[in-house]
């Protein structure tokens, strides 16, 4: 009876080991899973990073442009106004 007993122990440790095993594997594949997911948010978020990048190099520049044109204008309304005054001295 003994040597019944033991083997029985034996195969409720073996359950056990294959229980816990089973558990850590499960638990690896969730960890694996959530790594995949936060890889692929970081890949999304540096898409979008590079993207806003270009989008403010471009209002950079318009603004930059925009800036010039400014001050073009002004210049030529003070050159029209100069003529103004100029013609109406006369």
């Amino acid at each position: 009876m003994a040597a019944g007993k033991t083997v029985k122990a034996a195969i409720d440790e073996l359950r056990s080991a294959v229980g816990s095993l089973e558990n850590a594997i499960d638990g690896r594949f969730d960890r694996e899973r959530d790594h995949g997911e936060i890889e692929g948010e970081v890949r999304r978020v540096n898409t979008d990073r590079s993207r806003l990048a270009q989008e403010l190099d471009q209002s950079q520049f318009r603004a930059n442009r925009l800036e010039e044109v400014n001050r073009e204008v002004s210049r030529r309304l003070v050159t029209a106004m100069e003529t103004i005054r100029a013609v109406l001295d006369r």
